[in-house]
């Protein structure tokens, strides 16, 4: 898993820019969600996990997203995290667009459309991943779990976050929810994606 340099590249001036940032990485990221979930091909191991929890409550995807999400911030109590408003706006953005999408996107049958929906979804997720994650307003509920165990332990957060989703894969899995060459693929491009993009679109604090 390769680690996301998180070195900034532009100067900020502007809050309402950063808010914006924010605001559409959070909406592409729960687009790039449902494209996923449509293909049907294997879903990251967070949404593996929604997607498994989904099928045994009958809840939406996104309700289940966001109920997962509030469960994950409660784990930042012992671990001292604090959330931004852009942990909030994460549980609160993406719960909802992954449902409004995945209305007007229906189950795809043809496997070309299912391939083309899995790449793009992929491609769209790491854009929207370093839009987010480079607005810095926040950490996203996982992944101020991954740090703040990281900070508790003492383990490097690649092994921590590697423990994270092997935990919520698993778990996901024997639910129900959907492993395949989805799953691998996203595992294999998202960190590299990620962090190719990410230096164009970091803010670093004016002194």
């Amino acid at each position: 898993m390769t680690a996301i340099d998180l070195r900034p590249v532009r100067v900020s001036i502007s809050p309402a820019r950063r808010l914006t940032q924010l605001l559409a990485g959070l909406v592409l990221y729960g687009a790039s969600m449902a494209m996923m979930t449509r293909a049907r091909l294997g879903l990251d191991p967070w949404d593996v996990l929604h997607e498994g929890i989904t099928k045994r409550t009958g809840l939406t995807f996104g309700t289940v997203v966001g109920i997962a999400s509030v469960a994950v911030l409660l784990l930042w109590i012992p671990l001292r995290q604090r959330p931004g408003l852009g942990t909030v706006l994460n549980v609160l953005v993406i719960s909802v667009v992954v449902d409004l999408v995945r209305a007007m996107l229906p189950d795809q049958q043809v496997l070309g459309w299912r391939i083309t929906l899995l790449i793009a979804g992929i491609l769209l997720n790491a854009v929207a991943t370093a839009v987010y994650v480079g607005a810095r307003l926040g950490p996203g509920p996982r992944d101020g779990l991954m740090t703040g165990l990281a900070a508790r332990t003492g383990w490097s957060v690649r092994l921590v976050r590697t423990g994270i989703e092997v935990t919520a894969l698993a778990a996901g899995w024997l639910l129900g929810g959907t492993v395949g060459v989805g799953t691998i693929l996203y595992a294999l491009a998202i960190g590299p994606l990620t962090q190719a993009l990410l230096p164009h679109v970091a803010w670093r604090e004016s002194r």
